[in-house]
């Protein structure tokens, strides 16, 4: 089979598709016949050697998000051969990932896809949707209460707003002025662009500061300033996270594999709660171009690549 990967690092022209061997699954996995797999940050992380596979390795696999149909299992497994699935392949470092035109995956990483939803949408929602769901447990948060979600117009931070939205929660959104309509159809109670001084911005509408914040920008201590003593501030990535002051608690939120939560976040995009969205489409031989492209930045939702 064909797989896109990183022989060593260095840039998006480290991105290279190999033959490769076909994957067989052992007890309690699942081979996947891709159809879509989404690019992230993550995997700029990878070819960039910020993840790093051992010395011995030939290659490191690219990829975390993928849609397709159930093509083989491993023993112990109920899903049935040509079922379609979305899947989360949270392992980073591994020979072959959702890049390739098959993927093995454990069976706890892998949903049911929304019914009806074209597969290139599918595969933008696992590691996103997952992460703005986990962040928003570590917030808690009730009814009425106040949230700023930074970064509010990309892939988390989009999710992370549609779902604020169904905990009753009024969310303070930051993004681009050309995403305001976007947000506030989304959920979004208040809007602040991201060309404002933070604080000072959310302050306007939450005098106190809000409640809490999803840090979905990674912005750090200015996106703390927002939140009122005694808050919560959520972070995606550990290496921004600002030391905690004004009694704020502050935290990170990583997301693993857990199907139960994947097969609701499938379900909520089913019925037209999350709403995926796909900036460009590149078959899996341009992954160099769709990597160059993810590292230029700038897009509104995910890059996607079919085999």
């Amino acid at each position: 089979m064909r797989a896109a990967v990183v022989k060593k690092i260095g840039g998006p022209e480290a991105v290279e598709v190999l033959e490769v061997p076909l994957p067989e699954p052992g007890p309690l996995e699942v081979r996947i016949k891709v159809a879509a797999a989404a690019l992230n940050p993550a995997d700029a992380a990878v070819w960039a050697g910020i993840f790093r596979s051992s010395e011995e390795a030939e290659y490191t696999g690219l990829g975390l998000d993928a849609a397709g149909t159930v093509d083989a299992v491993g023993t112990g497994v109920a899903l049935k051969v040509g079922t379609p699935v979305i899947a989360f392949d949270a392992p980073v470092l591994r020979s072959t990932k959702a890049q390739a035109e098959y993927l093995v995956t454990d069976v706890h990483s892998v949903a049911p896809a929304p019914e009806g939803m074209d597969l290139t949408l599918a595969a933008t929602i696992p590691l996103n949707a997952m992460t703005a769901s986990l962040a928003l447990d570590h917030l808690p948060l009730r009814p009425r209460d106040t949230l700023l979600v930074t970064g509010a117009g990309g892939a988390v931070g989009g999710y992370a707003v549609e779902l604020a939205r169904t905990r009753g929660v009024r969310i303070v959104a930051q993004g681009r002025p050309e995403d305001e309509e976007f947000l506030r159809g989304r959920g979004a109670t208040w809007f602040v662009s991201r060309d404002e001084e933070l604080s000072e911005a959310v302050r306007r509408f939450v005098p106190d500061g809000v409640d809490g914040v999803l840090d979905a920008a990674a912005l750090g201590a200015p996106a703390l300033a927002a939140v009122r003593d005694g808050g919560v501030f959520v972070s995606v990535r550990g290496d921004v996270l600002p030391a905690p002051e004004r009694g704020v608690a502050v935290r990170l939120t990583t997301a693993g594999p857990e199907a139960t939560r994947l097969s609701y976040l499938s379900a909520l995009a089913e019925v037209g709660v999350l709403t995926p969205r796909v900036a460009r489409i590149y078959p899996l031989s341009q992954a160099a171009e769709a990597h160059a492209r993810l590292a230029r930045g700038g897009l509104r939702g995910r890059i996607v690549l079919v085999p």
